[in-house]
């Protein structure tokens, strides 16, 4: 059985070397290709002084050379650390520092942010760079090798890969402090993930996969190791497509895509712009999504126009590594407000909606949700105090070896069995003395008619209200959408109780590094609106 993600790829490559691995913009690479670039790169980075448990950190954007990277920091016996390379250079330092990057991996439109990074005194001592591009940038600082190094490099296949580290990757994502935290994910995570949704969904050699999602959101990883083990083609989607709608669409369908897997905002971005038409896309056969609702109205669009295609529901936070629950929507639901559940544990994961006192709750009851099970992450990177926070002990083992992670979410078990997603723990506001759900009041804007984006947020006060209902929306180009009518709109779906009392009308809403709607920002802006008007 497969131990390490890289292996995944010398296995094809040995069997397949001249399959198609990667296909980029410009370039592909076959899996012979990919092997081979990738020992070059992980000899590259012993040479460079990178050891076993050292962590690499990646700055460029998605290409068949970066994700060549990835197995080439693998094979090294290195983890992986992804950088997002449109951040704030401020952010890319903290994470640096952070893991105790040994070496950063370069390339493309990073110069700025990469000079501003190291120039930092939060970084400490520099690590070592290495560009991946044939040219070296001008730029304050010099590479220690670049990509015509790399590929003149003539070594052979990279020995100790037993001494390499079972943790694979550290993900960062927002910390509540402001200040980012590491999730260490291991092969073993990763690989238990892809070899249940490899069985699932019936991936084969001949499915062409999308990925779309960058580098650093957990989503790329099954992207990427779950075509990789099934030996599949990847095509990398330009990430300037996304403001393309027609463009994207046309994407899915020239490169005749079996698989689409990313966050629902693109997917409901593409239904707002009607460009999917009757019978399209004729390769798809399966449609994923995960990472926030996908509003039922849209799904509606999606399955009514193509009735072949399998639509699935995929759950699970960075900290359970990719999903930890699915539900594949057996038919086109007929009623727009109706609730798309998280369904059922994937193997060797479960699903617990617990009470206060970490007791099963009753069906149809409220609970916070929890996972246990084989793709919990280890925890965050040296912070055991966060750790000790997120991952506890699970009451019913006694003997204590077993852990629970609390997600965060809350979450209630159906008639049916399935779990129902009910939205983030902070998302449950009180306004007026009501309990009130932010994501039912999302549910009910989705069924209007002209609205390209929406998201409610709760707007914390002072005053007897408590907190104030706020809500953000994107009208379809050429539409003029007044607050009052879309407030009439939802009069009749929900209590007037529910109703927000603070409008914000945007040509788009704010994306986060992910591409999910960045709520947070979304409420600093209504905080700043109240201060202004105070």
């Amino acid at each position: 059985m497969t131990t390490r993600l890289q292996d995944w790829v010398t296995i094809r490559a040995e069997s397949s070397p001249d399959a198609r691995a990667i296909v980029g913009r410009e370039e592909w690479l076959t899996y012979g290709e990919l092997d081979v670039l990738s020992n070059q790169i992980a000899r590259v980075i012993k040479d460079a002084g990178c050891a076993s448990g050292d962590r690499v950190c990646l700055l460029t954007p998605k290409s068949p050379v970066a994700l060549a990277a990835i197995l080439g920091i693998y094979k090294a016996g290195c983890m992986f650390v992804p950088l997002d390379p449109t951040g704030p250079a401020s952010r890319v330092a903290r994470i640096v520092a952070s893991c105790e990057s040994r070496c950063i991996l370069a390339g493309g439109a990073v110069v700025q942010v990469l000079e501003d990074l190291l120039a930092d005194p939060a970084l400490g001592a520099p690590p070592i760079v290495g560009w991946l591009a044939p040219d070296r940038p001008v730029a304050s600082f010099t590479p220690r090798f670049d990509l015509r190094d790399v590929r003149s490099y003539r070594g052979g296949t990279v020995e100790g890969r037993e001494t390499s580290p079972d943790a694979a990757h550290i993900l960062f994502t927002s910390g509540s402090t402001g200040s980012p935290k590491g999730v260490v994910i291991t092969h073993a995570n990763v690989i238990r993930f892809v070899e249940w949704a490899r069985g699932y969904f019936g991936m084969r050699s001949s499915d062409r996969v999308s990925s779309h999602s960058p580098l650093h959101f957990d989503l790329s990883t099954f992207d990427v190791f779950g075509a990789f083990a099934a030996g599949a083609e990847l095509h990398l989607v330009p990430p300037e497509l996304n403001l393309v709608p027609q463009k994207l669409a046309e994407f899915i369908r020239s490169s005749a895509l079996t698989q689409w897997f990313s966050v629902p905002s693109i997917l409901n971005y593409l239904a707002k712009f009607d460009v999917v038409r009757p019978n399209d896309f004729p390769a798809l056969e399966r449609l994923m999504w995960c990472g926030e609702v996908f509003p039922t109205p849209a799904l509606v669009y999606w399955m009514t126009r193509l009735p072949g295609v399998r639509f699935t529901n995929l759950y699970g936070p960075t900290e359970a590594t990719i999903a930890s629950s699915y539900y594949t929507v057996p038919r086109c639901p007929t009623d727009l407000n109706a609730e798309i559940p998280i369904g059922t544990a994937c193997d060797g994961e479960e699903l617990l909606v617990l009470t206060d006192r970490l007791e099963p709750a009753a069906e149809g009851e409220i609970g916070d949700l929890y996972i246990r099970g084989a793709g919990l992450s280890p925890g965050y990177w040296r912070d055991p105090e966060r750790t000790a926070a997120a991952f506890v002990p699970n009451p019913r083992d006694p003997d204590g070896a077993d852990v629970l992670y609390k997600t965060g979410d809350l979450a209630r078990r159906g008639a049916d069995g399935l779990v129902y997603f009910l939205g983030r723990s902070d998302s449950q506001i009180k306004s007026r003395g009501y309990r009130i759900e932010l994501g039912e009041i999302e549910a009910a804007l989705n069924t209007v008619e002209g609205l390209q984006e929406v998201a409610v947020v709760g707007i914390p006060t002072g005053g007897f209200e408590g907190t104030l209902i706020g809500c953000a929306y994107a009208p379809l180009k050429g539409q003029q959408l007044m607050p009052a009518h879309v407030r009439k709109a939802i009069n009749a779906l929900i209590p007037q109780y529910m109703l927000p009392s603070r409008w914000m009308v945007l040509d788009r809403l704010p994306k986060n590094a992910s591409g999910k709607i960045d709520r947070r920002a979304i409420r600093e802006k209504f905080q700043m609106d109240e201060a202004r008007t105070a």
